[in-house]
């Protein structure tokens, strides 16, 4: 009885503990399967993130790259502009190499030592003269070039002051720089600061018709003038008769004023008044019209035409006949004013030649 019970009892006991393992196995397949999902949906969630943070870095690189693309096509088209912009200023530089105003920028730079006053002036008169001239350069100034006085350039300052009227003598260098030629004229200037002095042009007898356009040029780039007036050194002006002959011409922007001629062409190469370019002037070998080269004078504009065009203005072996050819050209009223014809002082004349 007793090993029967005890049988069943073990019998019982072995049934429960096959039963816990099975439960055991059950909830470890669980558990491992719900590992396995919770991995696959945390592996896809991650996935998924990774994909739209991609998604994101290339809609970001492409919204950055059209930020880019969107500056350098404004920054292409600034600086086609900027280059434009160059050009053309380049080209008003060119044409305005001299002149300042008249429908371009003005810029008129004092002379250095010379408080040029910002009105605009009536007239600026050069005076071409040469080495060995001291003479007819004291003369001048004792007769119609108020310059001397206690103060040197004090005269002329008052001419200009008073009548807006700006005398000086104009001069090139020596062909030997430095030397005593040149101190002379240094010298002198100094003494009464009434000088143009052209460093860049060597004083010749040939070179007159470059020296009388180079004046041109400093003048209107120095002076704002309504005039601009060349008077050889042997010639006696009368300033008051002059200004008033000027300002009844006010009215005309392109006007040659002068004592006007024409004259031969001489072709003979021993001949005082010999012209290179004798065959340009036709088979009457005659200059055209002209205003005689002891004075005359020329409005604003055609000085600055002389200068903004300085490298292609041809000069031919006389400076009145290089100044006439100019405005030949040109829709220039040619004026022939006998009071400009300096043979003899006469009633209401405004020169004479020495």
């Amino acid at each position: 009885m007793r090993s029967r019970g005890s049988s069943n009892r073990l019998a019982a006991a072995a049934g429960g503990g096959g039963r816990s393992a099975f439960t055991s196995r059950v909830s470890f397949l669980l558990l491992a399967m719900f590992a396995t999902m919770a991995t696959i949906y945390v592996a896809g969630r991650l996935w998924q993130d990774a994909e739209n943070r991609l998604h994101l870095a290339e809609e970001f690189e492409r919204r950055n790259s059209k930020v880019k693309s969107a500056i350098s096509v404004d920054d292409t088209l600034k600086l086609l502009s900027c280059r434009e912009q160059k050009k053309k200023l380049a080209m008003v530089e060119m044409d305005l190499a001299a002149a300042r105003q008249a429908g371009f920028v003005s810029k008129h730079s004092p002379e250095k030592g010379d408080g040029h006053s910002k009105k605009k002036l009536l007239a600026v008169i050069g005076i071409i003269t040469t080495f060995g001239r001291k003479k007819n350069r004291d003369a001048i100034r004792k007769a119609w070039m108020p310059t001397v006085t206690i103060c040197a350039g004090a005269g002329i300052k008052k001419l200009e002051d008073e009548k807006g009227i700006v005398v000086r003598f104009v001069i090139g260098r020596s062909a030997n720089r430095g030397d005593s030629l040149d101190r002379e004229i240094d010298s002198e200037n100094r003494q009464t600061n009434d000088f143009i002095v052209l460093d860049g042009q060597v004083e010749a007898t040939e070179e007159a018709p470059k020296k009388t356009k180079l004046f041109f040029i400093n003048a209107v780039e120095n002076w704002n003038a309504e005039f601009y007036v060349k008077v050889n050194d042997d010639v006696f002006v009368n300033i008051d008769a002059l200004g008033a002959t000027l300002s009844t011409h006010l009215d005309k922007p392109r006007v040659y004023i002068g004592c006007m001629k024409s004259g031969e062409v001489f072709s003979e190469q021993n001949h005082k008044w010999y012209e290179p370019d004798w065959w340009k002037f036709g088979d009457g070998k005659s200059y055209f019209r002209h205003a005689s080269g002891e004075v005359y004078a020329i409005s604003q504009a055609l000085a600055q035409f002389i200068s903004i065009n300085r490298s292609i203005l041809r000069t031919y072996a006389h400076d009145d006949v290089s100044t006439g050819s100019w405005f030949i050209g040109l829709d220039a009223k040619f004026i022939d004013e006998g009071k400009f014809c300096c043979s003899s002082w006469s009633t209401g004349a405004l020169c004479a030649a020495v």
